[in-house]
């Protein structure tokens, strides 16, 4: 069992690392929260795509996929991809996927064992904000250590563990740190 949790905080370290600690302060300031019509399911496809594509590189974006989250729950692609990228919005997060990190994603939001791959996720428009030691949280609490951070890149897997960076429940998100260093305790 302790060999699970071990392997479990490998596997679910994320680090997220700043772009530019100078942009991100500029964005940080500047940033006002996504309209109420973009977060809505009356947003055009189109207007989506558009939005997903700025999380990223436009050297990625150009070959990205775009994908949707459907009322049934189900992903409908919205464009193919020739890079291996996909990109989305979940809830207010614009990101940008390789094919592992999906794999990771995919992993957590059905509380199952991620993958220990190594991965990458553009999510160079920043971040509403997230729970640093709670996957599944929606919402700022007291308890669950919420962290907005500016334009960054995410980068999952076990390798990720091995950089070193503050494992921090409540980091500086100027600076470089792992996200959810713990395993999410409702993960098998």
């Amino acid at each position: 069992m302790r060999t699970l949790a071990k392997t479990l905080a490998l596997s679910c370290s994320l680090l997220a690392i700043a772009v530019s600690a100078q942009t991100q302060k500029k964005e940080m300031s500047s940033k006002k929260p996504m309209s109420q019509a973009s977060q809505k399911a009356g947003v055009t496809d189109a207007e989506y795509t558009a939005q997903a594509l700025s999380a990223a590189p436009k050297s990625i974006a150009d070959g990205a996929a775009v994908v949707r989250m459907g009322a049934d729950g189900n992903m409908k692609t919205l464009r193919k991809g020739s890079n291996g990228f996909a990109c989305m919005i979940m809830g207010t997060d614009k990101m940008c996927n390789d094919a592992n990190s999906m794999e990771f994603i995919t992993a957590v939001m059905n509380k199952s064992m991620p993958s220990d791959k190594l991965g990458i996720s553009y999510m160079l428009a920043g971040d509403q904000g997230a729970s640093n030691t709670d996957p599944y949280a929606t919402a700022k609490t007291a308890d669950n250590h919420w962290v907005v951070t500016g334009p960054h890149i995410m980068v999952f897997g076990q390798a990720s563990k091995t950089l070193g960076y503050t494992e921090a429940k409540d980091p500086d998100p100027t600076k470089p740190y792992m996200m959810w260093a713990a395993p999410p305790t409702n993960t098998p």
